[in-house]
């Protein structure tokens, strides 16, 4: 389905860390594919969701048939069409028409049970959610469906009721806690794991935030800052050289 690792950044050493949100995801996820259900994670921009859930369904894989759908801009039903045509490989050309391309989706689906991840929801209107429910109401369909987006997606589905009633479990992504930031950072990367604990705090209170991609950001910055100095540790002086790189 991915790639072994999910970074932000091409960032060497780093590591998949088992947040508390992760873990969460982890059970959520495994019940929601059980059931053949839907959910969806929501949370604002870097804060882990996709990395989280593909790390979750990789450990899924290969017993259980795992596709991945990304939208990029709010797409018609028809595109949801042949955006589902390509994720299942299917054989020969698209259909011209509506229903033939909805028999043989639901042909597809009905062969085996599949779990669809549904990246960047965020971009789905209501429309494009109404066709994922039109496909997972389908009696001979076993198919759970993961949809993962920004505060968008929640939104949207919750103003979907027919779609919002169906939604098995629902859980947010948020910022890291100061608490949760001193747990988690040291285990991300090797430059932090030896960084005296203000340091850490500092970097957060001044650049990260809790937000899991501006981390990586700022430690690709100040690894870069360690190799460039020779210094052995991170310090104060060589994190304010990396927050001068970042917005």
């Amino acid at each position: 389905m991915t790639a072994a690792t999910y970074q932000y950044v091409d960032l060497p050493d780093a590591s998949v860390v088992t947040t508390r949100a992760l873990l969460t995801a982890r059970d959520n996820i495994v019940d929601t594919v059980a059931a053949r259900a839907m959910m969806c994670i929501h949370g604002g921009a870097g804060f882990g969701k996709t990395l989280a859930v593909n790390t979750c369904l990789r450990a899924l894989e290969p017993r259980e048939d795992v596709r991945k759908i990304t939208f990029r801009a709010r797409p018609t039903a028809r595109a949801v069409r042949y955006e589902l045509f390509t994720a299942l490989d299917l054989a020969g050309e698209p259909p011209r028409h509506p229903s033939e391309f909805d028999r043989l989706l639901k042909t597809a689906l009905a062969e085996r049970p599949r779990t669809f991840l549904v990246d960047e929801a965020q971009w789905l209107n209501g429309e494009a959610f109404e066709y994922f429910r039109y496909l997972w109401d389908e009696p001979s369909t076993q198919l759970a469906i993961i949809f993962v987006g920004g505060a968008g997606c929640h939104t949207v589905l919750r103003r979907e009721p027919m779609l919002s009633s169906r939604v098995f479990i629902w859980q947010q992504f948020t910022r890291l806690t100061p608490d949760e930031v001193l747990e988690v950072i040291p285990l991300f990367h090797p430059i932090w794991a030896d960084a005296d604990p203000e340091n850490i705090t500092f970097a957060d209170s001044h650049a990260a935030h809790g937000n899991f991609r501006a981390w990586a950001q700022l430690t690709a910055h100040t690894r870069t800052a360690l190799a460039r100095t020779g210094r052995a540790r991170v310090d104060q002086e060589l994190l304010r050289w990396a927050f001068s790189r970042l917005a």
